[in-house]
């Protein structure tokens, strides 16, 4: 269901495979949300949610350095949105999602996809049009 389309690279190496892991950590959460065997989701819920904070912070860094070399023009709007969604994956209750694990995932795969695609598309696009 999440994948690397061809569309969302924006032609820098880099970026483009870390991109790729956003997609693939995505797929996990998708994975888990629709594996019927695994009644309890909590522990995957958090070790996703865990990786996907740690990775994203990774990412948005190498991202950051990368504009700053290039002299991206909209770097300040880039490390808004980099800040505004590393607060909400870290603003997230545990608690609320042991309660409803399924709506949990939902919500989180709904959020990362749409911002993912959207960011990816509407901003990072932009870094790679700078270097052509």
């Amino acid at each position: 269901m999440f994948e690397m389309k061809e569309e969302y690279k924006i032609g820098i190496k880099e970026i483009d495979e870390q991109h790729e892991r956003l997609f693939q950590i995505a797929e996990k959460a998708y994975t888990l949300l629709t594996n019927e065997f695994i009644v309890d989701k909590y522990d995957g819920i958090v070790e996703i949610l865990k990786e996907l904070t740690e990775y994203t912070k990774q990412h948005f860094t190498y991202e950051e350095e990368y504009m700053q070399k290039i002299g991206h023009k909209m770097m300040f709007s880039q490390k808004m949105d980099h800040h505004e969604f590393v607060a909400m994956l870290e603003e997230i209750n545990l608690d609320e999602i042991d309660n409803n694990q399924e709506d949990a995932i939902m919500n989180l795969l709904t959020y990362l996809g749409d911002w993912l695609v959207k960011h990816i598309v509407e901003k990072d696009m932009l870094i790679g049009k700078e270097i052509e």
